[in-house]
């Protein structure tokens, strides 16, 4: 099986927080996918939608803390290697769980417009993920758990940020990331990968690049849009207000 680590949005590098120091909070959704390994590769995607409350100070750092819940699809995590067992579904799929980020930005201006910033990020889930396998070996019928416990991942990455008219600040830059899960069935099947022993696995590319816009809106508000690419692409838009 592989497992998943979703960490969410990293916004723009630049604190949005009033120069003087202050806090801002968050609400957002992000729509992550990407590939994990083992032996073998296997896509995965997840909903994330989360809640977030920052401090920074003097438009030059941040610190935040971030709690959400996301569910979790693994394709052909399911799916049998062995000519003697048939599973009835292939995917991996499980619903809402709570995850865990915190992060820590820091940004240099060179001038009123151009910037260059960098940021680390961590997430770890608080749950484990489990799904019922069910299937045929040797014309036998049979039941077990698919398990995804220990979750997480770690990020680290620079931006550089341009600020437009009207106070709108792009972004983009490259980061590196890792990301490791634990994966088990509760016995062995033969044909299924995680057997009935702990595997870990693994993100398939440690190297990605994200891009976004950062808009305000009106009375403290502002629209934050934001993608990265890894494996694969994920999207995510959040709304942030300052106080």
């Amino acid at each position: 099986m592989a497992p998943s680590a979703v960490g969410g949005m990293f916004g723009p590098p630049q604190t949005v927080s009033r120069e003087s120091g202050g806090l801002n909070t968050t609400i957002g959704y992000w729509y992550y996918e990407d590939t994990y390994k083992n032996d073998t590769s296997h896509p995965i995607r997840q909903h994330h939608v989360y809640s977030q409350v920052s401090y920074g100070s003097k438009n030059i750092w941040e610190i935040y803390g971030r709690i959400g819940v996301s569910d979790l699809k693994i394709f052909d995590a399911s799916k049998s290697t062995h000519i003697y067992t048939t599973t009835i579904k292939d995917h991996f799929e499980e619903n809402w769980k709570f995850v865990g980020t915190l992060g820590a930005k820091g940004f240099v201006a060179f001038n009123s417009i151009f910037g260059i910033g960098a940021f680390v990020q961590a997430s770890y889930n608080f749950s484990n993920y489990t799904d019922n396998l069910v299937g045929i070996y040797h014309s036998t019928p049979f039941t077990d758990d698919l398990k995804v416990k220990n979750l997480w991942n770690v990020n680290f990455g620079i931006g550089a940020q341009a600020t437009v008219p009207y106070g709108i600040k792009l972004y983009a830059g490259p980061f590196i990331y890792y990301a490791e899960a634990d994966a088990q069935l509760a016995c062995g099947i033969p044909g299924i990968q995680s057997g009935d022993q702990r595997i870990a696995w693994k993100n398939k590319s440690i190297i990605g690049g994200y891009f976004g816009v950062d808009i305000p809106l009106a009375k403290g508000f502002r629209l934050n849009i934001e993608g990265q690419y890894t494996d694969r692409f994920s999207i995510g838009s959040a709304i942030t207000y300052t106080y």
